[in-house]
């Protein structure tokens, strides 16, 4: 199939059942108890700075680990899998001194392995096909937020930056063949819109358009994303880029995120997403949660019917996907509502003129 009849067959799925994304990345990882030697590889054997830790940088030097994990998650029965390109912008990779050129070949090295990786299963099972998502992480610099306590107005990037940043990523993840573009973990809804200012600007550079899939994280109890949005303004805020699907991943379990997910489930014209961490980590930064618990909260969720599409976050394995892909099959995927047209504004809180 070309990428055309990728999308469109994604686009028909969706309204058929509920689609199952892959789970956690960097809990598989560690597993592995990698080496700074696996990290570095033959490319970076004389690297200057530490490169332990930086999980991307594998689609470069130990793809052969990274084909296994999609593979896992799509055996496990995922429909969609993530490209290993969380942090894979020039602003997040100059913590480990790589230049852009390393940082356009392991988002495109990311695509390629997951490309293959779809089509490998889905030549296996035609009637199941499986989809790349390129996954656009958060950075660890924001625009909303000032990076010094006593100037409010500090920043340490300005838009144009990130908005370059993810502009040289998202190029190469779709040069690199994915299916959608998944901007996830979003705690700062301003580098969110730069992201997709990125987008649509390639399309209109002649890029072929793809789904558009964004995913905030409300980070506490509070309800609110890091930079304070409320979930309705949130969605307020980036509904303008018409995504193929909204929702939150991280943070929370899925027993704290769901009146999150139900909200947006109430306001949102297109498919709501949720990938919840396997519960909240204990003392030792470990996630306890089960499979088993994992899928039967989704489960829950898909019976009430306010969710599309479901995954796992961080302490997720295949094992947990395995369960949640067997808990919700057969559930009827969410109906989109159809709401009546309204001005609707955002700041921190949502405003709706009738």
């Amino acid at each position: 199939m070309t990428r055309t009849d990728r999308i469109e067959t994604l686009k028909a799925i969706a309204k058929e059942r509920i689609l199952v994304l892959d789970g956690s990345w960097g809990v598989m990882i560690q597993r592995r108890d990698l080496s700074e030697a696996d990290f570095r590889g033959e490319r970076f054997a004389a690297h200057n700075t530490q490169l332990k830790g930086n999980n991307d940088i594998l689609c470069l030097t130990r793809p052969d680990i990274i084909a296994d994990l999609h593979d896992q998650y799509f055996a496990s029965g995922a429909d969609i899998s993530e490209t290993n390109t969380f942090s894979a912008t020039v602003i997040a990779q100059d913590d480990y001194s790589l230049n852009a050129q390393d940082v356009r070949d392991l988002n495109l090295a990311g695509a390629r392995l997951a490309r293959e990786a779809a089509d490998r299963w889905t030549a296996k099972t035609p009637d199941k096909p499986r989809f790349a998502a390129g996954s656009i992480g958060p950075l660890n610099k924001m625009l909303s937020m000032s990076s010094d306590v006593n100037n409010p107005g500090a920043r340490t990037v300005t838009f144009d930056q990130v908005y370059e940043a993810y502009k040289d990523q998202i190029r190469a993840l779709h040069e690199g063949g994915v299916d959608l573009f998944l901007i996830e973990t979003i705690t700062d809804t301003l580098n969110c819109k730069a992201a997709i200012k990125a987008i649509l600007d390639l399309q209109d550079e002649g890029y072929e358009p793809l789904p558009i899939w964004i995913s905030g994280t409300i980070t506490d109890r509070s309800g609110r994303t890091l930079s304070g949005q409320t979930a309705e303004a949130f969605w307020n805020s980036v509904k303008h880029a018409k995504p193929f699907a909204i929702g939150f991943n991280c943070a929370l379990g899925a027993d704290l995120m769901r009146p999150h997910i139900a909200e947006l489930a109430r306001i949102a014209d297109t498919l709501v997403a949720a990938y919840p961490n396997a519960g909240l980590p204990n003392a030792m930064g470990q996630y306890d949660e089960e499979p088993h618990e994992t899928a039967h909260a989704l489960s829950d969720w898909a019976k009430d019917g306010i969710v599309n599409i479901v995954g796992g976050c961080c302490g997720t394995t295949p094992e947990h996907i395995a369960c949640v892909a067997r808990d919700v099959a057969g559930i009827p995927t969410r109906a989109i509502p159809e709401r009546p047209k309204a001005m609707r504004l955002a700041g921190l809180e949502p405003f709706e003129l009738v």
